[in-house]
């Protein structure tokens, strides 16, 4: 048997009643945390391109609700248009060994599906693990090389998305493995949109969800596709990867809950940053620094960082900020924050956040790299005004598994985001809140929202 073909058998024999209840309740927590991100995004560029197209092309009205809009289209659009809401303010989840961001792309397909196939909230919950579970596993195989040119969210979430829509069809072994060939090839998606400012990142989470989608509703259909799309000759490692591991795709089913490892996001900011920030915080905290005392900032980064971040220079777009270590840094330095409000108000418009970006650097550590991706180390050397040199680490991110956030604080940041948007009433979102919570016992989610 194949490691894909493992993965397929585990995914079709996969029942609510093995799910643990810590990975049942981790689940309703990554399910309010995306909810709160693509419900933050109401309103902003490029997210009303979507609607429109949806619009456009799509049913006036249909099973599937649009978060952003509250309005309604089939299970396809309504997964397009909240796959592109959930991944604009870069608050949504990452898995860190996978370098998968799994809530933006398997939810928007599932909430679809579910609600146009009149699936019960358990149902949600099953079909999300395994999307989470194939999706995390597949994004660790396709390893460290295949993320320097793809976005791992885009390509493998294809993929992840398929299946948490598989699963709510009810597959077998070998309808997943059919499936994981139609939506293998076509999966997508580069990095190169960053040097631009341009828009490609939520097209990315927008077509993965909903091409995922695509792929189960045909293969349910009858279509067949590829049986070794990920490990064949002219499969998916094949053509996007140097250094693929078939072991990772059936290591420890049913043994290791991977979803259980999701980190939550803190700073509004690409996650590549946020180890530094942390950092950062730490080091002013402890020896009562402010801005204005801090010369320089050397960040000692992994090699993906550099790949990612460093496309970056003078950012011209308030989501591009987000992907400047110096105005990530800068935000931290003279605002003490790098949310959703500090970033729309500070980011490309404050002189002091513009030259303390300047005076940050990044440098690969062979430490930090070394460890990368499965744990995201902080390092950084701070130099003062007054001459001291000051080092800062941090070894698990606010938000990571180990520094996670609490349901009291998943909640706050809900509010917070919705407000941002201004979505949701505190009222309205506090009973959003205690909805999520409760999915479990939802007997269906057609008009959950």
């Amino acid at each position: 048997m194949s490691h894909t073909q493992a993965l397929c058998r585990f995914l079709a024999d996969l029942a609510y009643a093995q799910l643990p209840e810590p990975v049942l309740a981790r689940t309703e927590d990554l399910y309010l945390d995306w909810l709160a991100s693509a419900l933050a995004s109401q309103g902003a560029h490029p997210i009303p391109l979507f609607e429109r197209y949806a619009q456009k092309m799509g049913p006036s009205s249909g099973p599937a609700q649009v978060i952003v809009t509250g309005g309604s289209s089939s299970a396809y659009f309504a997964a397009l248009v909240n796959g592109a809401s959930s991944h604009l303010v870069e608050q949504d989840d990452l898995h860190n060994s996978s370098v998968l961001h799994p809530a933006t792309v398997v939810f928007p397909a599932a909430l679809a599906a579910a609600q146009d196939l009149g699936k019960s909230g358990r149902d949600l919950l099953l079909a999300s693990v395994a999307g989470y579970e194939a999706g995390i596993r597949i994004g660790e195989f396709m390893g460290r090389s295949h993320y320097r040119i793809f976005h791992t969210t885009a390509t493998v979430g294809t993929l992840a998305a398929a299946v948490a829509v598989g699963k709510l069809l009810d597959f077998n072994e070998e309808q997943f493995i059919n499936l994981l060939g139609s939506a293998g090839t076509q999966a997508a998606g580069l990095w190169e949109f960053l040097r631009d400012a341009a828009d490609s990142k939520q097209l990315h989470t927008a077509k993965a969800a909903a091409d995922g989608l695509l792929a189960a509703y045909l293969t349910a259909d009858g279509l067949t596709g590829a049986r070794n799309i990920l490990e064949g000759d002219q499969g998916l490692a094949a053509g996007m990867s140097k250094d693929a591991e078939p072991s990772k795709l059936s290591a420890d089913l049913g043994r290791r809950w991977a979803l259980l490892e999701t980190s939550f996001k803190f700073h509004a900011s690409c996650r590549h940053t946020h180890p530094a920030a942390d950092a950062l915080l730490e080091v002013m905290q402890r020896e009562g620094l402010g801005a204005a005392d801090i010369a320089h900032v050397e960040t000692r980064v992994h090699q993906g960082a550099i790949d990612v971040l460093g496309r970056v220079t003078v950012p011209t777009s308030v989501h591009q900020a987000k992907f400047s270590m110096g105005t990530v840094l800068g935000l931290i330095a003279v605002h003490g924050k790098a949310g959703l409000t500090e970033f729309h108000q500070w980011a490309l418009s404050d002189p002091a956040v513009s030259a303390f970006r300047d005076n940050v650097s990044m440098a690969l550590d062979a430490e930090v790299d070394g460890a990368y991706p499965q744990r995201w180390l902080g390092r950084v050397l701070v130099s003062t005004v007054d001459g001291r040199s000051l080092h800062g680490a941090i070894d698990e991110p606010k938000g990571d598994p180990g520094n996670t956030l609490s349901r009291a604080e998943l909640a706050d940041k809900f509010q917070r985001l919705t407000q941002f948007s201004g979505a949701r009433s505190p009222a309205q979102a506090h009973a959003l809140i205690d909805k999520v919570w409760n999915l479990r016992n939802a007997a269906s989610m057609a008009h959950w929202l």
